[in-house]
């Protein structure tokens, strides 16, 4: 009997598969990081770049509209230093005499020294304490106002002022000093200045603070040491701590001028 091998079994063939591609017209697709992906698929989102704040240099001079006070000031500084540059000698010395902070003057008419000597740069317009003026007061008066930095000038000012002359005039009185004393000529605007620094620091990063604080107050102690002019000397060291003392009160006013952010 003849055996036959039995035919061979084959799968079945596989279901066809639907076209679906025009299904997925309709639907949302992501860009992936290697090309177009489903809808289905989420690439991440890259995490958010910090912004830089775009540098304005021309914010470090004083402007009309943005710091009148500091831009003001300036302004009369320039006119009475061409003043005392370019006029006669005389009537120059008789003005900063009339101006003068000395103690005769102050028991005399306080309120017309104290503003009249604020009236002049000792040095000019070139000198250091010139440059940091504008420099300074532009930028505290950008943080906490006009009339806020006005304050903060005058307080350095006037104090610093009656800190040192105050002593001089007792001085005199108890025979230590020669009556010559009295008419000692005392201008400028460096106490107010010198306060400004200090108050400015506050408001600066510690970066920033530690190294203006530093140089700054070396600086002073070089000249106090120098034994040229004490009684300014001790006047700037003064004022800058004047300055730094109203820290509480120009940080308040910071914030509430620039907001949390803006400090």
């Amino acid at each position: 009997m003849e055996r036959t091998a039995p035919p061979h079994e084959t799968a079945p063939p596989p279901p066809p598969v639907a076209d679906v591609s025009g299904l997925l017209d309709g639907m949302p697709r992501q860009r992936g990081p290697y090309g177009t992906a489903d809808a289905g698929v989420r690439e991440p989102v890259p995490a958010a770049v910090p912004r830089l704040r775009a540098l304005r240099p021309w914010r470090l001079l004083p402007t009309p509209t943005g710091t009148p006070f500091t831009f003001g000031y300036a302004t009369l500084l320039c006119l009475t230093s061409l003043i005392s540059a370019y006029a006669d000698p005389a009537l120059v010395h008789a003005l900063l005499q009339g101006s003068s902070t000395d103690v005769a003057h102050l028991v005399r008419s306080p309120e017309l020294v104290l503003i009249g000597s604020a009236l002049w740069v000792a040095g000019g317009v070139t000198s250091p304490f010139a440059v940091a003026f504008v420099l300074v007061l532009t930028a505290l008066e950008r943080r906490i106002g006009s009339w806020r930095t006005a304050g903060v000038f005058l307080l350095g000012h006037v104090l610093a002022t009656l800190a040192t002359e105050v002593p001089v005039g007792l001085a005199v009185l108890a025979g230590h000093l020669p009556g010559s004393s009295l008419h000692r000529l005392d201008y400028g605007v460096s106490f107010g200045v010198a306060a400004g620094i200090g108050a400015l620091a506050g408001l600066l990063p510690l970066w920033l603070r530690l190294p203006l604080l530093t140089a700054f107050g070396w600086m002073l102690l070089t000249d106090l040491l120098a034994f040229t002019d004490p009684m300014t000397n001790w006047g700037h060291l003064i004022a800058l701590g004047i300055g730094i003392a109203t820290w509480p009160v120009v940080r308040r006013w910071c914030a509430s001028r620039l907001g949390p952010a803006g400090g």
